[in-house]
């Protein structure tokens, strides 16, 4: 990468204005001829800073070759190299720098045709190299990032690139980072961002992720059923060894069925006999509870019709 520094252009138009103002004192001012020849000389002083002078940014180290070969680094502040003769042939950013790649139509070990995205994550650690090893390090770590990531996806499962990114994207930076190393570029991390399938496989996969729920769902169903089961076996026992227990619960089971609103419920003879319904205390004890839960809403009913009946007016009232 080349570039132009302003600060040089400006130094170096200073310094030719004063040798054009020195150029026209001496034409101008009888007896100064010879300073024409001085103010000719600080203009070329001036080209010679503005082609020597060079300053490079923090991050940056300038590549400088003397007539065609490598003479060093240089950077960063302001360095200066001899015009004509020493060049500033690349500036090197040493900063970390994204890439991003991608791997069109290609196909995985199961045969699946993928679009993957990546972000490469790199930066130059041996600027000679860089720049005498390579003839463009950027475009070359790209191509290298793409055939990379073509090769670790024909190596790998569709479902093994789904699940597990973190492993693909520590296999592409070790495949990248020895091909890089030579070109004195390290290779900081790799990130896969998104990876498409076609759509057909995407309607199939949702049918099975969709079968899949369905069949664990039943599953649990099942066990809940036997749960229960299990339970309604130990109540069975437990009833089986104490009859009164069996007779409470089925009264109870028989009061709340009767305690709901224009309820009928129809229990058979032997059920009430097992009950002790049947018999002369059980009815009256039934009878009784009837005719107290009437009382009660005759009782309601009344006060709600007191509290309906309009005042009393009085003798000549209109």
């Amino acid at each position: 990468m080349t570039r132009q520094n302003p600060l040089r252009y400006v130094i170096a138009i200073v310094i030719a204005l004063v040798g054009v103002l020195v150029v026209y004192a001496a034409l101008t001012t009888p007896g100064l001829s010879l300073l024409v020849w001085a103010g000719a000389a600080i203009v070329l002083v001036g080209v010679i800073v503005a082609a020597s002078l060079q300053i490079a940014d923090q991050w940056e180290k300038a590549v400088v070759l003397h007539l065609g070969r490598f003479s060093g680094l240089r950077g960063p502040g302001i360095f200066v190299i001899v015009p004509f003769i020493d060049t500033v042939a690349y500036w090197i950013d040493l900063r970390t720098i994204t890439t991003s790649f991608r791997a069109e139509k290609t196909l995985t070990r199961d045969t699946v045709p993928v679009d993957v995205e990546a972000v490469l994550f790199w930066r130059v650690r041996d600027p000679e190299k860089a720049a005498l090893e390579v003839e463009d390090y950027r475009s070359a770590i790209s191509w290298a990032a793409q055939t990379a990531l073509r090769e670790v996806i024909g190596k790998s499962n569709l479902a093994d690139m789904l699940e597990g990114r973190e492993k693909l994207d520590a296999e592409l930076q070790r495949i990248i980072d020895v091909r890089t190393e030579q070109w004195g570029i390290h290779v900081s991390s790799v990130e896969i961002r998104d990876i498409l399938i076609p759509r057909e496989l995407q309607d199939a996969m949702s049918m099975q992720a969709q079968a899949e729920r369905e069949r664990q769902a039943r599953v649990i169903l099942g066990d809940s059923e036997l749960q229960v089961a299990k339970k309604f076996e130990e109540a069975a026992r437990t009833y089986q060894d104490n009859p009164t227990a069996l007779h409470l619960r089925a009264m109870n089971m028989l009061y709340e069925g009767l305690k709901e609103k224009a309820t009928l419920v129809l229990v058979p003879a032997s059920v009430l006999d097992t009950m002790n319904l049947g018999t002369t205390l059980g009815l009256s004890a039934l009878a009784k509870n009837t005719m107290e839960d009437n009382g009660d809403r005759r009782g309601s009913t009344a006060g709600e019709a007191k509290s309906r009946k309009p005042p009393a007016t009085e003798p000549g009232a209109p």
